[in-house]
């Protein structure tokens, strides 16, 4: 099991990220805009820097759903593969068996 405080801090995270995903996406808009003139993509580069820096989707990290694992993560199941091979034992996810030749 994960350290709580991991878990946590990444969850708060998750909520800035989706809270700010709007404005970061507009001001991610004008900056990238071509046609916007220099001084307005520069206020809008300004601006992007004094969002929080955990707003950024890049800060997240993926985590076991299960355990709180952050390594050895599958996308597909949201679970760490210790996770998954223990679901999949027990018979809680579909259509998955123990391979067998």
């Amino acid at each position: 099991m994960a350290k709580m405080s991991a878990v946590e801090r990444n969850k708060k995270r998750q909520r800035l990220v989706n809270r700010y995903a709007a404005k970061r996406a507009a001001l991610k808009a004008i900056a990238d805009d071509k046609s916007v003139s220099a001084e307005e993509r520069f206020n809008a580069y300004q601006k992007l820097s004094k969002l929080p820096r955990n707003a950024s989707p890049t800060r997240l990290h993926n985590r076991c759903e299960v355990t709180g694992r952050p390594k050895a993560y599958y996308r597909r199941f949201k679970v760490s593969r210790i996770a998954l091979r223990e679901l999949a034992s027990s018979g809680q996810i579909p259509g998955m068996v123990k391979s067998s030749w």
